[in-house]
């Protein structure tokens, strides 16, 4: 059974950084990361690839998200710059059986989530 554990959601002010990790217990995975905001669906957010070559954001994160990954670690990390209120959401991050997805459903494992909230 896979096991993901995400941390280091909070409240940071708009223009602010955060780092998120997800700690899992393998590594030969693709992750993403996932987030929903409340009265909202399930958005995709980011995805890598289990070495970590390649990597895929959603436009309205692109240049601002990176995800990154420490096999050795069995880490998966968001790191988000200059965030908006429109970032407010529980994130999540999904391990997938069968490489890198947007699609929710595609991904067979998920964390518990950790809130990311960001005033204005």
């Amino acid at each position: 059974q896979v096991q993901l554990v995400e941390s280091g959601g909070g409240l940071v002010q708009a223009g602010g950084s955060l780092r998120i990790s997800c700690a899992a217990s393998v590594a030969n995975y693709a992750m993403g990361w996932f987030r929903q905001a409340p009265g909202k669906e399930r958005e995709f957010v980011a995805h890598i690839t289990w070495a970590g070559f390649r990597t895929n954001y959603v436009d309205s994160v692109k240049g601002r998200f990176t995800i990154s990954r420490d096999n050795a670690k069995k880490m998966v990390y968001l790191q988000m710059n200059s965030l908006k209120p429109e970032d407010t959401a529980v994130y999540y991050c999904a391990a997938s059986l069968i490489g890198p997805s947007r699609i929710p459903t595609d991904y067979a494992y998920w964390g518990q989530g950790t809130q990311v909230t960001v005033s204005a």
